[in-house]
């Protein structure tokens, strides 16, 4: 598919989290998977290490495995204080609506991710729960920050090519199941995210509802 030639502006207001509107049944061409990751490669890492790995998995049979597993998370993740649906109950008048979406959104995917054509893991060397005490904050802020820059720009690449994403998390619940599944070496490399990633239908993004400006801004002190 040839680049939608978005501005920057554009393609930075709009790349949102696809979970409804992703087209299950359209394959995803490998080479343009390639495209978005080469464009990804070009991302900051520390110390310009590179040390980040991406699993593309369209197996079948694999991506149901994984989508079991985001399943037994998400059934967790529901009854949490920090889930989405607890957000809703806490959310002002004029965020429920948002709020309500997002839920209505995270269950169609945890009910249909098995069906998405490709699940993009991104992962990094090393192990964040290798280090503790008072140098853990700096080791994983070092190892999540020389791979999510370079998982956004996948997404941002995808974005432009008419590709959907969304950023979860869930099925690091069961980090180590994935890893067997995908024979990813557990002891010695991270998994930071599930990517799906497909085709998305119709082109009406919009820039997100968000908390105003200066009740997240803090100058010289809190």
């Amino acid at each position: 598919m040839a680049n939608l030639n978005l501005s920057t502006d554009e393609l930075l207001t709009t790349t949102r989290a696809v979970r409804k509107r992703l087209d299950m049944d359209r394959p995803v061409e490998m080479e343009l998977i390639r495209e978005c990751l080469e464009i990804a490669l070009q991302a900051p890492s520390g110390s310009n290490a590179q040390g980040w790995h991406f699993l593309v998995v369209t197996d079948a049979d694999k991506r149901a495995a994984l989508a079991d597993l985001y399943e037994k998370a998400f059934n967790i993740y529901r009854d949490m204080p920090i889930s989405a649906h607890a957000l809703v109950d806490q959310a002002d008048p004029a965020e429920e609506a948002q709020m309500k979406r997002v839920v209505s959104s995270a269950e169609y995917l945890a009910e249909n991710l098995k069906r998405v054509p490709v699940h993009l893991i991104p992962c990094i060397e090393g192990r964040v729960d290798a280090v503790a005490g008072d140098a853990a904050n700096l080791a994983q802020a070092s190892i999540f920050g020389s791979i999510v820059p370079a998982a956004w720009s996948f997404m941002l690449a995808a974005r432009s090519r008419g590709l959907g994403t969304a950023w979860t998390t869930l099925h690091l619940m069961f980090e180590k199941a994935a890893a067997e599944i995908l024979d990813i070496p557990y002891d010695t490399v991270t998994q930071t995210a599930l990517i799906p990633v497909a085709y998305y239908t119709g082109e009406t993004f919009k820039v997100a509802r968000r908390k105003p400006l200066d009740t997240v801004l803090h100058v010289d002190h809190w």
